[in-house]
């Protein structure tokens, strides 16, 4: 924008929306200028809607005017998800619409606005008995609007699945400023297109999500966590799959490679086995006692059947909590191998972990990173992070990262698991997605967003 038009757009905006909620200072621009990805691209303007209404008078004033508008949450992405490619507006949601607005107890299901952080819709529904089991890393600050943007995941997934599975219908406005429902309350809808869906994971290019509509469950009573010590990382990947195969379901089953193990163990000092090829952590859950205990006892069977040389119960939920700590403290941990950190969340078929860390670890050899791994192998999806401790290497170290998404594709996996694609990932896309496929990505954005105003620049489109 110009500054001519900057002065013209900043005027009706504040006769909309209130001065107050407008925002061009150098200030707020820089606070609304980067995500987790740290990268920096100051926006024009910064500005609060208050309700669906005014989203949809913003949108259609943008849409007018050929103004690129990004939807955002906590900015707590790491792929430039919620950043803007080249100026325009940021569409701050998190200041006003941030309500749970019915819980309906009879139905399982909570409405809420988009801002909702997820851990308090986490505590808000376990309050009532009920369980939201999302839980991304970031479940303190990333908001239920980021979290269907992005399809998020956490370590429950690998019982309980993830954002899509939960959510039931949406509001969202156009960026035409059209205001509409996709979705039902009902447990069963087949009519029509499923739009729903298709603004899950979009990753706002398509429309701006003002109202989610997500399905809860009853909480179980009971939950133990257990960690498994394995000698190598191939053999803890073995028992992955072998370990869901068997029957058992765990709510999580995430790794610590060796590095990362040593990386906790230098800075928390933790008394983790330095020496450990990796480690498994688990958490099971029921309504009845012995339910819990055969889960423990099939899971240990087939841990020690696959290399656990050690095999640990928490005795109460504080225990769980120690074993857990490692597995929660990994990513800050690891910064003792490198000053910048490439952090990747790649995902393939469980039984694929073998080969995929394997792949790895050639990678680390052959670009002489250090590569630390951890993850969600109860799910297949892996985090991994080239460690590059002189700046200059940064561009041998987006080597190696585009080598690991091209072993994930060929093991039949995909360039995200939960984070996204954003700007951090487009150049990517082609690895993943032929051109065909990619074609109709752009004309589905084509349909819904002609102008290409919203979220520009992002997954490649």
């Amino acid at each position: 924008m110009s500054s001519n038009d900057i002065s013209v757009h900043i005027a009706h905006f504040e006769n909309l929306l209130g001065s107050e909620n407008v925002k061009s200072d150098k200030l707020h621009k820089l606070a609304y200028s980067y995500d987790a990805t740290r990268e920096e691209r100051e926006p024009d303007l910064v500005l609060f809607p208050r309700d669906e209404n005014e989203v949809s008078q913003i949108l259609k004033y943008c849409n007018d005017n050929k103004i690129p508008i990004v939807p955002r949450g906590a900015g707590s992405g790491f792929t430039g998800g919620s950043i803007v490619a080249n100026g325009g507006v940021v569409l701050a949601l998190e200041k006003y619409m941030n309500k749970i607005l019915e819980l309906d107890t009879k139905n399982l299901i909570v409405r809420v606005q988009p801002g909702v952080i997820n851990k308090d819709l986490q505590s808000f529904a376990e309050s009532h008995g009920l369980f939201y089991p999302p839980d991304p890393a970031s479940e303190n600050q990333s908001t239920i609007g980021g979290n269907v943007s992005e399809n998020a995941g956490g370590m429950r997934a690998a019982k309980y699945g993830i954002t899509k599975d939960y959510v039931m219908a949406v509001r969202a406005v156009l960026p035409n400023g059209d205001i509409i429902r996709a979705g039902k309350r009902t447990i069963k809808d087949v009519a029509g297109y499923n739009i729903a869906g298709i603004l899950i994971a979009s990753e706002g290019t398509l429309a701006v999500i003002t109202e989610i509509t997500l399905k809860l469950i009853a909480k179980p009573k009971l939950s133990r966590a257990a960690m498994g010590v394995f000698d190598s990382i191939e053999n803890a990947m073995n028992a992955v799959y072998k370990t869901m195969a068997s029957g058992v379901v765990p709510v999580a089953m995430e790794f610590l490679d060796n590095l990362t193990i040593r990386a906790v163990e230098e800075k928390f000092h933790k008394g983790l086995p330095k020496d450990a090829g990796a480690i498994l952590i688990t958490e099971v859950d029921g309504n009845l006692d012995s339910e819990i205990e055969y889960q423990l006892e099939k899971i240990e069977e087939k841990f020690r059947e696959n290399g656990c040389v050690d095999f640990k119960v928490a005795k109460d939920s504080e225990e769980g909590q120690d074993l857990w700590f490692a597995r929660k403290n990994a990513s800050q941990s690891i910064s003792i191998y490198g000053k910048k950190k490439l952090n990747e969340d790649i995902t393939v078929p469980r039984s694929k972990l073998p080969d995929l860390l394997r792949a790895i670890d050639g990678v680390s050899r052959k670009y002489g990173f250090k590569i630390p791994c951890f993850g969600h192998t109860g799910d297949g999806n892996v985090h991994t992070n080239v460690m590059v401790e002189n700046l200059e290497d940064l561009d041998r170290g987006h080597k190696a990262i585009e080598e690991i998404f091209k072993i994930a594709v060929e093991l039949d996996g995909t360039l995200s698991g939960e984070h996204g694609i954003g700007l951090a990932k487009a150049p990517f896309m082609n690895l993943a997605f032929s051109d065909e496929e990619m074609n109709l990505f752009r004309t589905i954005k084509n349909a819904f967003d002609p102008n290409n105003i919203l979220n520009p620049g992002k997954m490649g489109l």
